[in-house]
């Protein structure tokens, strides 16, 4: 599974992230880019540590998970 993960500064200067399943592929880092920038003009997110105050950065997060059979 991968998770497109957007990272921001908050106000107390500490990192906050929101997550999102699945993204479509390849990305498109200046539709990131517009999405984060979006995220932060209208405020629309806060976190223990306050505001979303800037753009930190984005990645893709891949997990693999594999089911162990016990008998």
């Amino acid at each position: 599974m991968k998770t497109l993960q957007l990272q921001f500064e908050n106000a107390q200067g500490g990192t906050a992230t929101v997550s999102l399943d699945n993204p479509v592929e390849p990305v498109n880092p200046a539709a990131i880019q517009a999405a984060q920038t979006a995220i932060l003009s209208q405020n629309i997110f806060n976190s223990t540590g306050g505001d979303y105050v800037k753009v930190k950065g984005a990645k893709i997060i891949e997990r693999n998970v594999t089911d162990i059979v016990l008998s």
